[in-house]
C-alpha cells in the first residue's frame, strides 16, 4: 500500500466515523494539533537520560493517539463509550502529585530554555494548550467526550512540572560533576610536601586569631575539595548549633564553587539558582561566612565560619585565608 492515496488531493478528508469534511475543518485542526503535541514529545523523549521518564511519555503518547481517535469520530448519544476514560485523567493527576513532591517550588514566571528536554517539555505543553482551545471551538459544532478536555488540560499542567524536574535534576548533576571534577585533579599533598590538614590548621589557627579580636567565639571547618572534614575548631563558649552550621558552610562553598554570600544572591526569587538550599537534604548554606580554598589558581578545599553575624563569621574567615 502506497503512502500517497491521492484520497485528499480535492482538500477533503476521511473523519475515523468514515464521514467526509474538509481538511481545514476545526475537528480535522483540532487532532492535528494534538498530533503536533505528540511529536513535540517525542523530541522532548529523545533528550530524557531517565528511563522511567521516557517511558512515562511514550505511554502518553499511545494514549495521545487514542484520544485523537476520540476527536476523529463523530459521537452521537448511541455511541460506543469513549476511548479516554476518567482513570486516564486520574491517573495524570496522580503523576503529577508525585512530581510535585520533587519539585523545588518555583514564584516566578519561567523562561524556557535552561535544557533541551526542558525547553522540548515546554513546546509540547503550549501546543496542548492550543488543542485545548481547538477543543472548545469544536464543542460548539459537534459532540466530543467529556474527558477529552480534561485530560488535555492536565497533560499541560503535567508537561510543565516535568520540564521544571528535568532542569532541576540537570542542575544538580552539573553541580555533581564540577565537584568531582574538583575531586579527581586535587592531590592530596600539595607542593612543597604541605598536606590539606596543616593548611587547615594554619588557617584555623589565624581565623582564631580574629575571631579573639572581636570577642565572638566562633566554630571554624575546613573542608577538602569533596567536601570532607579535614579539621573543626570549637571555641569555648561556641554556639553548638554553630558546629553543623560551620561545615556546611565549608562543603557548600566547594560543592558550589563560590563563597555562600555570592550563592545567596543566586537563590533569591526569581533567580535562577531559587530554592538550591532545598537540595542535598538541606544541607547547602546560603548566607555568608563559607569560602573557597584555593591554591595555584584551583579550588583545593572550603572554609566554613559560624559563631556571629553574618559579617562577623565572614570577616573572621577572611581572615583565616589571609593567615
Amino acid at each position: 500500500m502506497k503512502v500517497y492515496t491521492k484520497t485528499g488531493d480535492a482538500g477533503e478528508t476521511s473523519l475515523l466515523s468514515k464521514q467526509r469534511v474538509s481538511k481545514d475543518h476545526i475537528r480535522v485542526e483540532t487532532y492535528g494539533t494534538v498530533d503536533e503535541a505528540n511529536a513535540a514529545m517525542g523530541l522532548a523523549k529523545s533528550f530524557v537520560k531517565d528511563e522511567a521518564t521516557a517511558a512515562l511519555i511514550e505511554k502518553i503518547q499511545k494514549e495521545l493517539i487514542s484520544l485523537n481517535a476520540d476527536l476523529a469520530t463523530e459521537y452521537t448519544a448511541a455511541d460506543v463509550p469513549a476511548r479516554i476514560t476518567p482513570e486516564h485523567v486520574q491517573r495524570l493527576e496522580q503523576i503529577i502529585d508525585r512530581l510535585e513532591e520533587k519539585r523545588i517550588p518555583q514564584n516566578y514566571f519561567v523562561t524556557p530554555g535552561s535544557s533541551s528536554a526542558g525547553a522540548a517539555f515546554d513546546l509540547a505543553r503550549t501546543i496542548v494548550r492550543r488543542a485545548e482551545r481547538c477543543v472548545v471551538r469544536l464543542k460548539r459544532s459537534g459532540m466530543i467526550p467529556a474527558t477529552v478536555p480534561l485530560y488535555l488540560n492536565r497533560l499541560s499542567d503535567l508537561l510543565f512540572v516535568l520540564a521544571r524536574c528535568v532542569e532541576q535534576e540537570e542542575l544538580v548533576q552539573t553541580l555533581t560533576r564540577q565537584v568531582l571534577t574538583v575531586i579527581n585533579s586535587t592531590p592530596a599533598t600539595r607542593e612543597g610536601g604541605v598536606t590539606m590538614l596543616e593548611k587547615a590548621k594554619k588557617i584555623i589557627e589565624a581565623a582564631e586569631k580574629k575571631a579573639v579580636e572581636i570577642k565572638v567565639p566562633m566554630v571554624i571547618a575546613v573542608v577538602d575539595a569533596g567536601g570532607n572534614l579535614v579539621a573543626q575548631h570549637r571555641m569555648d563558649g561556641a554556639l553548638i548549633a554553630s558546629i553543623a552550621i560551620a561545615r556546611d558552610k565549608a562543603y557548600t562553598a566547594v560543592a558550589l564553587q563560590m563563597p555562600t554570600d555570592q550563592a545567596a544572591l543566586q537563590t533569591l526569587p526569581g533567580q535562577p539558582l531559587y530554592g538550591l538550599n532545598t537540595t542535598d537534604g538541606g544541607r547547602l548554606v546560603i548566607f555568608g561566612g563559607g569560602y573557597p580554598i584555593y591554591e595555584n589558581g584551583a579550588i583545593v578545599g572550603g572554609l566554613g565560619v559560624s559563631g556571629g553575624a553574618v559579617e562577623e563569621d565572614m570577616a573572621v574567615a577572611r581572615a583565616g585565608l589571609a593567615g
